[in-house]
């Protein structure tokens, strides 16, 4: 079962963005991963959500390589050895998990595939447990229509991520999460920065005291600007600007009350 993601999950048709740079598409159940070879990161990650038919399922799987592509162009253990940094998932351990039992346990145990992971500072605090539950805000959002989510997240693989072993620390993460609105395709983007938790001098990776995550809520056409990643028609169904009635840009959130939908 390695379907990847369907872009016709939703009533409009949502095709999966592409960046700019050539990337290797590897297919899992109910998502795909763009992953970007240079980089050794996702570019782009896009999961099909049925939200009326998710299962709470036990934590099974562990992390391991995709066998499909070479280790050396894959962000793997060794990068995440002895430091602070956590394994973050792009695509959300639950976020396939829905339907029939045993199709749902073989799409989350897929999401432990080292291609569908970036470092992330570890520690929790507010503004990283609110990006954890976007798609689960959304959800809630969307039970007036179909419940149906397509999701897309990735790190930002900017020019001055700093150089930490073999690889470079992603500074911000974006997300992109789609469904049907009762006018038509709807969308929200959303950043994640953890500029002030990362520093890499002498090959050391703070720790979370020396700063927090910030996540803001940001237009889509702006994720696409600032990642490269061709976002096709989610940046004309952006619901920040329609809702606010004014152009906005960067709007930090301190708690989902905050999230305009």
């Amino acid at each position: 079962m390695a379907d990847g993601y369907d872009l016709e999950f939703l009533a409009t048709p949502v095709p999966l963005p592409r960046p700019s740079q050539d990337a290797t598409e590897l297919s899992y159940p109910r998502f795909t991963v763009l992953l970007d070879r240079a980089r050794r990161l996702a570019a782009v990650t896009g999961v099909n959500i049925d939200g009326a038919l998710l299962r709470e399922l036990p934590r099974t799987g562990e992390w391991r390589l995709d066998p499909r592509v070479d280790a050396e162009q894959q962000t793997g253990p060794d990068v995440y050895a002895r430091n602070d940094l956590d394994r973050g998932h792009l695509v959300r351990r639950r976020d396939p998990g829905w339907g029939d039992v045993a199709d749902a346990r073989a799409a989350t145990e897929a999401t432990f595939f080292y291609p569908n992971a970036a470092p992330q500072a570890a520690g929790f605090n507010q503004s990283k447990e609110l990006w954890l539950g976007l798609e689960d805000h959304v959800i809630e959002y969307a039970e007036s229509t179909d419940q149906r989510l397509s999701v897309f997240t990735a790190p930002v693989l900017g020019d001055d991520d700093p150089s930490y072993r073999s690889i470079r620390i992603p500074l911000r993460f974006w997300k992109i999460a789609a469904w049907q609105g009762v006018e038509g395709l709807a969308a929200a983007g959303f950043v994640l920065d953890q500029t002030d938790l990362v520093r890499t001098p002498d090959g050391l990776l703070a720790a979370p005291p020396l700063g927090s995550f910030r996540t803001f809520q940001v237009p889509v056409a702006e994720i696409a600007r600032i990642s490269g990643v061709d976002v096709g028609p989610l940046a004309a169904a952006d619901v920040l600007e329609a809702r606010t009635g004014r152009q906005v840009h960067w709007r930090q959130l301190a708690s989902p009350v905050d999230i305009t939908l």
